[in-house]
């Protein structure tokens, strides 16, 4: 190409383009929010919140090597609906079942007691899972941070959306599970 049909394309087909170019950056999706993410904390950031201002407490309890527990964190993890209610009513912990590191709680030290074993589990794990080592597993505990209930397996977003409501409503102090599953209403469609 030459370049007087260089300058000429240059000169009166720029502000052509212009126009086009801003109505793509001004499109929603250009100006969208950034999705929400869960904010996960370790059991002892969220045991030393729930000190100053209580707020019960989910804890996922997974392993490296938990299939269903990646998926949960593909899926059900990344439900919008999921995270909004989670961050609003809960302190969320991620806690690795097989971790190899101390927790300190309130003087009491819990250890992984083999953490050169594959598979070993770590003395809170035990501890919070009633020694059913189950992945996932969660672990719902009140604003006292006292153990409410332990529910095992992967659980798809629209089945986890009323297990999260019953104990974040504190529908679990007057109504029973039976009860109150079929009656909620949800948000979830699939």
């Amino acid at each position: 190409m030459s370049k007087p049909a260089y300058l000429f394309l240059l000169v009166f087909l720029t502000p052509l383009i212009n126009p086009v170019l801003k109505a793509q950056e001004s499109t929603p999706a250009a100006h969208a929010t950034p999705l929400e993410k869960i904010r996960w904390m370790s059991f002892e950031e969220a045991y030393e919140l729930n000190k100053t201002k209580p707020k019960k407490i989910f804890i996922d309890m997974y392993t490296d090597w938990c299939g269903w527990c990646k998926r949960m964190d593909a899926t059900t993890f990344e439900n919008q609906e999921i995270i909004r209610y989670m961050n609003k009513y809960y302190y969320a912990v991620k806690f690795d079942a097989e971790r190899k590191d101390t927790v300190m709680i309130d003087g009491i030290t819990f250890v992984n007691q083999n953490p050169e074993n594959r598979r070993s589990s770590h003395q809170l794990a035990i501890e919070l899972l009633r020694g059913k080592m189950s992945y996932p597993s969660f672990v719902f505990l009140n604003e006292k941070s006292q153990m409410l209930t332990v529910i095992a397996g992967y659980q798809d977003a629209k089945n986890f959306e009323p297990i999260l409501h019953f104990f974040g409503d504190n529908a679990y102090q007057n109504t029973p599970w039976e009860e109150y599953k079929p009656s909620f209403k949800g948000i979830i469609q699939n």
